[in-house]
């Protein structure tokens, strides 16, 4: 699972990633701060499967507290993309290029139009984040018709001559960008291309099909950063009512990353996507007047307005709303510790629709070839290998030898 995080420069990508990852990442008030890609580990956050067994869960990798697992996410900031992006300006091949294995994009938008579109710094409500949308849109359709059309009338002729099928040429020639065989198909059929004469499409036929599987394989969701700035909250609704397709979150990563920083500090206590937090005893005698302030403005204008500031949401929403994934928990009936006695040690995320079988092969090969029943640990049933899973099942694998 890989999360990329994109946008125009000085938007708070940067800040939104290391919030998200507290890894070191170079923030800056000016274009460019980032010019090689920022990689680290993000969370997703799911409700504990443990308080249901009455246990606590020792977690292999992630954590867990008050009940909410959190569960590792690889995430990659790329340096901010300008119009002609796709034309190289900015370095903005170089930079597109380095999403291509991402599963999900998260596209950072300064919400309260402080940022025109080169990413330099202008007064709240200067610039309309509307076009933020519009503009990667074009880029990222265009980086994938630039791969497309990349000697394209040799493509299609020699795929005629070859008679070979079309659908699995493109495929082979996108698989870099998650494009499987399958999709490729179903987007041809969608709009109905004649799959014996493919040198015969037009150009709007080719961006109509770069389109479909950009939107396919790089399905995006816009963080709607500097809601902490009075304008941002009018013109989140305002993005909501013209991009209805879309899934808008408000977000403040400043905030955020005040938060996280402070309670890795034991400054305060604070679970990533909450409404509060709470100044811890060691925060009363080290926090200064300016800086309970800050948190205080933080809390008012930011937690009790929106409910939190956004950033969980949004990793969350792009990985269960967005992809449709699931969080899975191998388990046993009779036992819910491992061989070292950690309860509920791991947790996977599956695709939507993905059965007991697929599971088996998700945990170990050897599961999945001798697979013999799956039994979920919640209601004691047997299942079989075609058994669709839920969200928060805990599901044990029977194999044979």
């Amino acid at each position: 699972m890989l999360v990329g995080v994109v946008g125009k420069p000085n938007v708070g990508k940067s800040t939104l990633f290391k919030a998200a990852t507290l890894a070191d990442a170079e923030i800056a008030n000016y274009p460019f701060a980032t010019i090689k890609p920022n990689t680290g580990v993000g969370f997703i956050r799911v409700d504990c499967a443990d308080k249901e067994f009455g246990k606590q869960c020792h977690p292999r990798t992630g954590y867990c507290v008050q009940g909410l697992r959190f569960v590792p996410i690889q995430m990659i900031d790329v340096a901010g993309l300008v119009p002609g992006a796709h034309e190289g300006r900015g370095m903005g091949n170089q930079f597109l290029d380095d999403l291509r294995q991402a599963d999900v994009l998260v596209h950072v938008i300064d919400a309260a139009g402080t940022t025109n579109e080169k990413g330099e710094s202008i007064e709240p409500g200067g610039y309309d984040p509307v076009e933020d949308v519009r503009f990667l849109e074009v880029e990222l359709d265009m980086w994938y018709v630039g791969i497309l059309k990349k000697g394209w009338e040799k493509f299609a002729r020699t795929v005629v001559q070859e008679k070979k099928q079309i659908h699995i040429a493109l495929a082979t020639q996108l698989s870099g960008l998650g494009v499987t065989e399958m999709l490729v198909e179903e987007v041809i059929d969608q709009l109905k291309l004649d799959k014996e004469k493919p040198v015969g499409w037009s150009e709007e036929e080719l961006l109509k099909l770069a389109r479909v599987l950009r939107e396919k394989t790089k399905p995006m969701i816009v963080a709607c950063n500097k809601v902490d700035i009075p304008i941002g909250k009018e013109n989140v609704e305002k993005l909501r009512k013209t991009f209805p397709n879309y899934i808008f979150v408000a977000c403040s990563a400043d905030s955020e990353l005040a938060l996280r920083e402070a309670a890795r500090a034991g400054l305060i206590a604070y679970v990533p996507g909450s409404a509060k937090f709470e100044v811890t005893s060691a925060g009363r005698e080290k926090l200064n007047e300016r800086q309970l302030g800050a948190l205080t403005f933080i809390q008012k204008n930011v937690l009790d307005v929106f409910g939190s500031t956004g950033i969980q949401q949004v990793l969350d929403s792009a990985v269960f709303n967005l992809l449709g994934y699931m969080a899975i928990y191998p388990g046993g009936v009779a036992k819910l510790e491992d061989k070292e006695g950690r309860c509920l040690p791991d947790c996977f995320l599956l695709p939507r629709a993905s059965t007991a079988l697929d599971f088996a092969y998700k945990l170990h090969t050897d599961l999945g070839k001798n697979f013999i029943c799956a039994k979920d640990v919640r209601t004691k049933r047997t299942v079989g290998k075609e058994h669709l899973l839920q969200h928060r099942d805990v599901i044990e694998i029977v194999a044979g030898r």
